[in-house]
Protein backbone atom coordinates (compact mmCIF):
# COMPACT_ATOMS: atom_id res chain seq x y z
CA UNK A 1 0.00 0.00 0.00
CA UNK A 2 1.40 3.38 -0.38
CA UNK A 3 0.26 5.85 1.42
CA UNK A 4 1.57 9.59 0.66
CA UNK A 5 0.41 12.53 2.88
CA UNK A 6 0.90 16.29 2.39
CA UNK A 7 2.25 17.96 5.10
CA UNK A 8 1.38 21.68 5.30
CA UNK A 9 1.52 24.65 7.87
CA UNK A 10 -0.44 27.34 6.51
CA UNK A 11 0.06 29.68 9.49
CA UNK A 12 2.41 32.83 8.41
CA UNK A 13 6.22 32.67 9.53
CA UNK A 14 7.04 36.41 8.08
CA UNK A 15 5.23 39.38 5.54
CA UNK A 16 6.84 41.96 3.69
CA UNK A 17 6.52 43.90 0.75
CA UNK A 18 8.34 45.12 -2.33
CA UNK A 19 7.18 47.68 -4.62
CA UNK A 20 4.08 46.04 -5.65
CA UNK A 21 3.29 43.02 -3.68
CA UNK A 22 3.06 41.58 -0.54
CA UNK A 23 4.70 38.41 0.12
CA UNK A 24 3.61 35.93 3.11
CA UNK A 25 6.32 33.02 4.14
CA UNK A 26 4.26 29.90 5.50
CA UNK A 27 5.84 28.08 8.38
CA UNK A 28 5.85 25.27 5.39
CA UNK A 29 8.53 27.01 3.56
CA UNK A 30 5.77 28.18 0.56
CA UNK A 31 5.93 31.94 -0.12
CA UNK A 32 2.48 34.16 -1.15
CA UNK A 33 3.53 37.32 -3.52
CA UNK A 34 -0.32 38.42 -4.61
CA UNK A 35 -0.48 42.45 -6.05
CA UNK A 36 -0.70 45.11 -2.87
CA UNK A 37 -3.59 46.92 -5.57
CA UNK A 38 -5.79 44.07 -3.97
CA UNK A 39 -5.34 45.43 -0.68
CA UNK A 40 -6.09 49.01 -1.12
CA UNK A 41 -5.76 49.73 2.80
CA UNK A 42 -1.87 48.11 2.57
CA UNK A 43 -1.62 50.15 -0.86
CA UNK A 44 -1.78 53.48 0.94
CA UNK A 45 0.06 52.83 3.81
CA UNK A 46 2.56 53.96 5.24
CA UNK A 47 5.93 51.56 5.09
CA UNK A 48 6.24 51.93 9.19
CA UNK A 49 2.20 50.91 8.98
CA UNK A 50 2.97 47.73 6.61
CA UNK A 51 5.83 46.84 9.19
CA UNK A 52 3.77 46.91 12.28
CA UNK A 53 1.82 43.96 11.41
CA UNK A 54 0.98 40.77 13.79
CA UNK A 55 -0.02 36.98 13.64
CA UNK A 56 -3.71 36.43 14.27
CA UNK A 57 -6.26 33.54 14.32
CA UNK A 58 -3.61 30.91 15.77
CA UNK A 59 -1.61 32.20 13.41
CA UNK A 60 -3.21 31.51 10.36
CA UNK A 61 -4.33 35.45 9.78
CA UNK A 62 -2.28 38.87 9.48
CA UNK A 63 -3.48 42.02 11.33
CA UNK A 64 -2.22 45.66 10.64
CA UNK A 65 -3.52 47.64 14.04
CA UNK A 66 -2.87 51.15 12.84
CA UNK A 67 -4.86 50.75 9.56
CA UNK A 68 -7.79 48.13 10.79
CA UNK A 69 -6.57 45.53 8.13
CA UNK A 70 -7.11 41.72 8.36
CA UNK A 71 -6.27 39.08 6.25
CA UNK A 72 -6.13 35.06 6.33
CA UNK A 73 -3.87 32.57 4.91
CA UNK A 74 -6.63 30.80 3.50
CA UNK A 75 -8.21 34.23 1.24
CA UNK A 76 -4.91 34.72 0.03
CA UNK A 77 -4.10 30.75 -0.84
CA UNK A 78 -7.06 31.60 -2.68
CA UNK A 79 -5.96 34.02 -4.34
CA UNK A 80 -8.84 36.47 -2.97
CA UNK A 81 -8.62 40.28 -3.27
CA UNK A 82 -9.80 42.51 -0.20
CA UNK A 83 -13.33 42.77 -0.09
CA UNK A 84 -14.64 46.91 -0.16
CA UNK A 85 -17.27 48.34 0.91
CA UNK A 86 -19.36 50.82 -1.58
CA UNK A 87 -20.13 54.01 -0.43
Amino acid sequence: MNISARITDERVLDVRFDDASLIVDLMDGRTISAPLAWYPRLLHATPDQRATWEKAGAGYGIHWPAIDEDLSTDGLLRGAPAVTRAG
